[in-house]
Parts: structure tokens; C-alpha cells; sequence
């Protein structure tokens, strides 16, 4: 029989991104150690609109580790305490009975609070759409070994290509930095050939927006790396200076 969890949890509350939030605290009781962060939350909400109170908003889709909606900083950790996982995969059993939960939002200038627990991302957006994509004609897909790539690009393209763009290197940093972020993106194409035909200019357009949308500057803290669920490593952001300062020296102006 699963062991059931009473919990007190202190959990962000904004109206909206001009409001002034503040914490609240609710309790809920018997909690089945087998479900996820975010079925315990679907708990909580079911009994506020049984209150006729207003549920928590948090953002969510797949629940399946893929799509990156799912965002919170549980207890102080970006998706909470458990390495290389997103906060729908983390379980209730890794929380003990009686134990107090603080839930709150991603913190950074550039995610500002939508309301509650929900954070505007499209900042990663608009990076992406300043240089990271590729020119590729439509049609039909390529036969599968048409162009012959080393392994160790497709293992390190592979790697970088993890990221799920959730935002968690973000906020577990000091800074609020993006780049491990902006690293992952460049270092996923720099290393096929489909991306070198922008490979001259993505570092370069790509950072200069992330500096206009606010994020700050790496200090190199390593936060990032250990927040990451898809555990993207810093290396890509060691990728992303050397491809900045070559795109810094060979793009047109």
C-alpha cells in the first residue's frame, strides 16, 4: 500500500504581472507518495474550486519530460531537488509526511509573472527567432544517410539538441543568465551541416538579443548545468563564445 503524505504547502500567489504577490499557505491531506508534483497540485486545485476559491495557475502540457511547460523552483531548486528531471517527473514519494513545500515562480527580469506560478517565456522565442534556425528547403525528408556526418558531431549535436528550452538554467542562476540556453541551440546546429549556411551570424544575433531582452551576464557558476533536467553542460556555453567571437569577426556589417 502507498504511504499517504500531509503537507503544508506555501505556494505564490500574483493576480497578474502588475499586481503585488505574496505567498499562501494551504494543506493537503493524504497525498498518494505515487503521484507526480503536478497531480498533487491538480489535488489542491479541486479543492479550492470545491471552496469556490480560484486554483493555482501553473503551466503544464505533456507531463511527460518533453515539452518544457511544466516550471516552478520547489523548496529553492529549479524543478526541485532531484538532478536531470522536470518537475511533472518528480514524485511525491521523495517528500516526507508532514514537510512544509515552497512553490514559486521562475525569478528573472526577462520571465516576467503571468500569474502564479506561470512565467512569460517568449523571450526564448524571440532569440531563436533572431538565429536559431536553419535554411532548408521544403519537401520531402532526405534519405537518412544522404549526408555523411562524423559520430562525435551527431553525439555532440545530440546532446545540445536535449534542451527543452524550460527556462530552469534561468532561474537557478545567480544572474539570471540565458546561456546555456542560447549555448544548447548554437551548439546543436553548429555542429551539422545544415546549420552552417547562418553559422557566420547566429552566435552573434542570436547573443545580442538575449542581451536585449534583459538576462544577464554567465560568471560562470555552474548553477545552470546542475538545474538543467536534460543535464546540458556547460560546454555549450565554452561553444557559444568561441562561435560569437568568430561571428563577432567574420559577419558583414
Amino acid at each position: 500500500m502507498d504511504k499517504k503524505l500531509n503537507l503544508k504547502l506555501m505556494i505564490w500567489r500574483q493576480k497578474g504581472p502588475k499586481d503585488k504577490g505574496a505567498f499562501e499557505i494551504y494543506k493537503v491531506k493524504d497525498i498518494d507518495t505515487s503521484m507526480s508534483f503536478l497531480e498533487m497540485l491538480d489535488v489542491l486545485n479541486e479543492e479550492l474550486t470545491h471552496e469556490g476559491k480560484e486554483p493555482i495557475a501553473f503551466d503544464h502540457d505533456c507531463r511527460e519530460g518533453i515539452c518544457g511547460a511544466c516550471a516552478a523552483v520547489v523548496n529553492g531548486k529549479a524543478h526541485g531537488k532531484l538532478k536531470g528531471t522536470t518537475l511533472c517527473q518528480l514524485h511525491m514519494r521523495h517528500f516526507e509526511n508532514n514537510e512544509t513545500i515552497v512553490i514559486e515562480p521562475w525569478r528573472a527580469k526577462a520571465f516576467p509573472v503571468i500569474k502564479d506560478l506561470i512565467v512569460d517565456r517568449s523571450a526564448f522565442d524571440r532569440i531563436i527567432s533572431a538565429g536559431g534556425y536553419i535554411s532548408a528547403k521544403t519537401g520531402s525528408a532526405p534519405d537518412a544517410n544522404a549526408i555523411p556526418i562524423p559520430k562525435e558531431n551527431v553525439d555532440l549535436a545530440m546532446d545540445a539538441a536535449a534542451c527543452i528550452g524550460c527556462g530552469a538554467c534561468v532561474a537557478a542562476c545567480p544572474n539570471a543568465s540565458a546561456m546555456l540556453f542560447v549555448g544548447a541551440k548554437v551548439s546543436h546546429l553548429i555542429h551539422l551541416p545544415q546549420g552552417k549556411v547562418e553559422g557566420k551570424s547566429r552566435a552573434y544575433d542570436m547573443v545580442r538579443q538575449m542581451d536585449k531582452e534583459g538576462f544577464g551576464n554567465c560568471s560562470n557558476e555552474y548553477e545552470c548545468e546542475a538545474a538543467c533536467p536534460k543535464n546540458i553542460s556547460v560546454s555549450t556555453i565554452a561553444r557559444l563564445n568561441r562561435e560569437f567571437m568568430f561571428s563577432k569577426l567574420t559577419r558583414k556589417t
